[in-house]
């Protein structure tokens, strides 16, 4: 499938070799470590650590990699840690005395889904699922939301009622607390936490809702602005060219639609499109004079789309590389062609480390099994039925079954054959059906099997909770505290032992 998508992207996922020759001396240098300085110290983490990151960044060869999340609740899934862990590991892998390289974590405060950001799970050591889920209201960017003292009530009480060893959870609590009661916005405790957990480890965390950041964007979003539709065009190109190549794009841009968001009075953020000669919103008109004047006004009020904010974001920084998502990936193999608008080159993307994390029961369990989690994700029944299946020496009867049924079917297509070889077809038809069906009778049973041991001890209940909160693979819903409330500071610390892009499962002892 790689191969397919060379069209798509500058420089393949991964590749790093192509991508050490990049350099942006047009990257104003100085103004960008002012404005991260000035965003720090708003955000009250302005310290040591962050201040020689900044040195770092000031360099005149220097390059940054990248990524970004959603401000999720109390950090959102296990991945939103991961992919900044991811970054600072592959800074660390491409710094070189010569030319530096600063990992920095984009908080996606701009983004207005409430509903993508208000939950966690967490699983504390009794095996209760706990779900934790704010009340934001829809439309608003996450970065305009007040953090409450009734959000804080809320995740203190959870952590309260957490089973796990209390100094553990007193040092999730002290960190929770550092980050809620110095106030803000919503996405400002996420950058605390974020900051709290990696920035020792060599990561900036940015926002671009903050003044001075906003700032430095703006002549990107007055560029857009002023040719509102080529970028659109160019992602639905490419739209129909990955459909032509099979793909389903991720990715589309309906006629008249621009790839900027206007912060309306009534604080919700709405798509621009194109009417005429003007561009509007559901609600109201503008002239390209009008927008021009709010960006210059107050550059925090325009915000990018999807389709834009990648290119938004390495206008701003000179960035070496893109630790990204799946569903990023192929967002980006429809944006090579938008950055050109810009003046830029795609950077390189990087697939983001992925980690399931295998507490000691769970990994005693998988032991027994002979299974891996990921078997476990894709089939928890089926893998737990055909354990006991095989250690009641069912499994291997049913093979038995199976290949005798196939060598007697092949018995008799000879034997038809031999009397009438138009008659062989259906004998094949025949054959199928009867094997399909035997072997979906047998994975009933398997999983029959399953669910009658879960009533008796709760493996299958166990497995679920651990490897597939919620019906979803681990690293998508399990809240990364988890670990530490359970484990102490362990789980992080083997996190960032890891090389950059490692992929797997990793047992905490």
């Amino acid at each position: 499938m790689a191969g397919r998508l060379d069209g798509f992207f500058r420089l393949m996922p991964g590749d790093l070799a192509g991508a050490a020759a990049s350099l942006r001396p047009d990257i104003d240098r100085e103004a960008l470590v002012a404005a991260l300085r000035a965003y720090h110290t708003d955000l009250g983490t302005l310290d040591r650590g962050v201040e020689a990151l900044l040195a770092q960044l000031a360099h005149p060869a220097s390059r940054v990699v990248v990524t970004g999340q959603q401000a999720g609740a109390l950090t959102g899934p296990a991945y939103s840690v991961h992919k900044g862990a991811d970054a600072a590991l592959l800074a660390r892998q491409l710094t070189t005395e010569d030319a530096p390289v600063v990992a920095v974590y984009w908080i996606a405060s701009q983004d207005h889904d409430a509903a993508e950001v208000a939950s966690t799970t967490l699983l504390d050591l009794s095996e209760r699922l706990h779900h934790l889920t704010f009340d934001l209201p829809e439309g608003r960017p996450v970065g305009r939301l007040p953090w409450t003292a009734d959000y804080t009530a809320q995740a203190l009480a959870l952590l309260d009622t957490f089973d796990a060893p209390p100094e553990h959870r007193e040092r999730v609590r002290t960190r929770c607390r550092a980050a809620m009661d110095a106030g803000g916005s919503y996405a400002d405790v996420f950058a605390r936490l974020i900051h709290g957990l990696l920035g020792g480890a060599g990561l900036l965390v940015l926002d671009p809702l903050h003044p001075a950041l906003a700032r430095l964007m703006a002549p990107a979003l007055a560029r857009e602005l002023r040719d509102p539709l080529t970028s659109s065009l160019r992602i639905e190109a490419a739209a129909m060219r990955l459909e032509q190549g099979g793909f389903v794009p991720q990715l589309r841009r309906p006629a008249g639609a621009t790839n900027i968001f206007v912060e309306e009075a009534d604080g919700h953020r709405r798509l621009l499109r194109v009417d005429g000669r003007d561009l509007r919103t559901d609600t109201h008109a503008y002239t390209l004079e009008e927008l021009l004047a709010l960006l210059d006004d107050d550059p925090t009020r325009l915000t990018p789309a999807a389709g834009l904010r990648p290119v938004v974001q390495d206008t701003l920084l000179p960035t070496l590389a893109f630790v990204v998502g799946p569903g990023e990936i192929a967002y980006g193999a429809q944006l090579r062609d938008v950055y050109p608008l810009h003046g830029l080159e795609q950077p390189l993307l990087w697939p983001r480390l992925s980690v399931t994390w295998l507490e000691p029961n769970v990994a005693r369990l998988l032991e027994r099994l002979n299974a891996t989690a990921a078997q476990v994700q894709a089939d928890p029944e089926g893998v737990l039925g055909r354990s006991l299946a095989g250690e009641r020496g069912a499994a291997s009867v049913s093979r038995e079954t199976l290949a005798t049924l196939e060598a007697q079917f092949r018995q008799l297509s000879g034997e038809i054959a031999a009397l009438d070889p138009t008659l062989v077809g259906a004998v094949e038809r025949t054959r199928t059906r009867t094997l399909a069906r035997v072997e979906r009778l047998q994975t009933l049973g398997v999983r029959a099997l399953a669910r009658q041991e879960d009533d008796r001890s709760g493996q299958l209940t166990r497995l679920k909770a651990h490897l597939l909160p919620g019906g979803v693979p681990q690293e998508r819903e399990m809240n990364f505290l988890t670990y530490l409330l359970k484990h102490g500071d362990t789980p992080l610390d083997m996190l960032l032992a890891l090389p950059a892009g490692f992929r797997g499962e990793l047992r905490i002892p």
